[in-house]
């Protein structure tokens, strides 16, 4: 491989450190990378993976580009808003460098590809946002021996490590055997994250890759980074290959990949939609809402950031978490709607007055999401 004057400059930076030099970077040029995601933490990883020179950066990603991801995924702009973010992705990466290869994967990661996609790669790096999606490509990872660079965010805080059971460090089941309850861990949609976070841990991930590409360096195989923004904290655990997991261990049982949705608890959405016996549409919201005489009560168990942001007039606000101080405040014998965001928070709602006695109780399907988009366009949707 050799440089044109060109690329002597724009590596320049690169060159003149010791631990790169010529043939660091003539490495890092010819490394592939796969990105797993385009979005928080994928941004900054291909940006600067990009900037740095790597020479084939795959994207795996089968979104659009929405308004809310604007505030962290900084690798797509306000005219990319409604475009795949793979296609977004590529045109950001190719104005940094045109040099690199940019590989698009516009799909969902499946059981059924994961093995086809990750195998043109030297190295994974997880951008993901769930569970099922984590423990496959950390499993796809370990059957095909490659190493998994792994961030992860939620609100204020982050974590990036690399797993990696053929240089011996441990794999992800080996911290996390077994994946929260479904629904027990909220979503960034539903419990936020501060915009810059994603592109601190982002930035390990890559740096992470880079010395891997490298071969210089502590790598954090063996180690878990943890990092808090609010108190601009890290601190590190330490990691053990565990003799016993399933899938790096002494005798594993996981020889291929498997359901994984399933593996996490998630019921997959029915082909046709049924009605759910628990819940009811906007539309008898409103309705309930407009005929007092019907006697039936709604509540928002929203909280009251979010209710700053859209309420519903005349509707109270009892957040989730209060409520097991609060429910004396309704009548177990009266009819009740609950309402949330989306529809998630409300069904845990309903099933908490349940158990308490609470007979006439339903979930609001869609939350204040569905009526903005079905009653009231003038509601904002965040």
């Amino acid at each position: 491989m050799q440089f044109d004057n060109d690329e002597i400059r724009r590596y320049s930076r690169h060159l003149i450190l010791p631990e790169v030099g010529l043939a660091g970077q003539k490495k890092i040029c010819s490394t592939s990378v796969v990105c797993i995601g385009a979005g928080g933490l994928g941004s900054p990883i291909a940006m600067y993976l990009a900037a740095a020179g790597i020479g084939k950066i795959g994207i795996v990603d089968f979104d659009t580009v929405d308004f809310s991801n604007l505030q962290r995924q900084i690798i797509h702009g306000t005219p990319d808003v409604g475009r795949p973010k793979s296609e977004s992705a590529k045109d950001t990466i190719q104005r940094i460098n045109p040099n690199v290869e940019v590989v698009l994967h516009n799909t969902r990661i499946t059981s059924e590809n994961a093995m086809d996609i990750l195998a043109q790669y030297d190295i994974v790096v997880d951008g993901t946002d769930n569970f099922p999606t984590r423990y496959l490509t950390n499993d796809a990872c370990v059957l095909l021996k490659k190493p998994n660079v792994y961030g992860s965010i939620f609100r204020f805080e982050g974590q990036a490590s690399v797993f990696a059971p053929h240089l011996n460090g441990p794999c992800y089941r080996c911290l996390y055997p077994e994946p929260p309850p479904p629904g027990m861990v909220p979503s960034c949609a539903e419990g936020g994250v501060l915009g810059v976070l994603p592109g601190i841990v982002g930035t390990i991930q890559a740096t992470e890759i880079l010395k891997l590409a490298l071969g210089k360096g502590s790598s954090l195989i063996g180690r878990l980074l943890l990092f808090n923004a609010l108190e601009m904290k890290f601190r590190e655990v330490r990691l053990r290959r565990d003799p016993q997991c399933p899938l790096c261990g002494e005798n594993p049982t996981i020889t291929k990949l498997i359901d994984y949705e399933m593996f996490c608890g998630i019921t997959p959405e029915p082909a046709t939609p049924t009605s759910n016996p628990d819940e009811v549409t906007v539309q008898q919201m409103k309705k309930a809402l407009d005929t007092p005489s019907l006697g039936i009560k709604v509540i928002d168990v929203r909280e009251p950031d979010e209710w700053q942001i859209a309420r519903i007039d005349g509707v109270p606000l009892i957040p989730l978490g209060t409520l097991p101080k609060r429910f004396t405040e309704l009548d177990p014998n009266q009819q009740i709607y609950i309402h949330c965001k989306s529809g998630v928070r409300s069904l845990k709602a309903l099933y908490f007055l349940r158990e308490q006695g609470f007979k006439y109780v339903k979930s609001v399907k869609g939350g204040i999401n569905a009526w903005a988009d079905e009653i009231d366009h003038n509601v904002p949707k965040y």
